[in-house]
């Protein structure tokens, strides 16, 4: 599944429309830990074609950061059902975004 990049304008529909699983990836161009971060998110879009993967410029989008009340990057969120299950800071290796995954499936 390709990852989808979100706004403020399709949130509703990508994020609370959906029965499926929503991993959202905080970032900005200028974050060396999201460039990190990036082929994790792609890896976990790949290999988890059930679970929705977007992203957030935070730059681009401040009200959707500000929403989530994200103050540092790289953030990832995940929700299920419209409700905000777990999320984490920093750089992460995809084991730990797969065990978020696995105990909301």
């Amino acid at each position: 599944m390709s990852i989808i990049n979100l706004t403020k304008d399709s949130y509703h529909n990508e994020v609370m429309e959906t029965e499926k699983v929503v991993v959202i990836d905080f970032w900005a161009t200028w974050c060396g830990p999201c460039k990190m971060m990036a082929p994790v998110v792609e890896e976990v879009a790949k290999d988890y074609p059930d679970v929705k993967v977007c992203k957030v410029n935070v730059d681009e989008e401040p009200e959707l950061s500000n929403a989530f009340k994200i103050v540092s990057i790289p953030t990832i969120v995940v929700i299920k059902n419209g409700e905000i299950i777990d999320s984490v800071v920093g750089y992460r290796p995809k084991e730990d975004i797969e065990k978020i995954i696995k105990l909301v499936k």
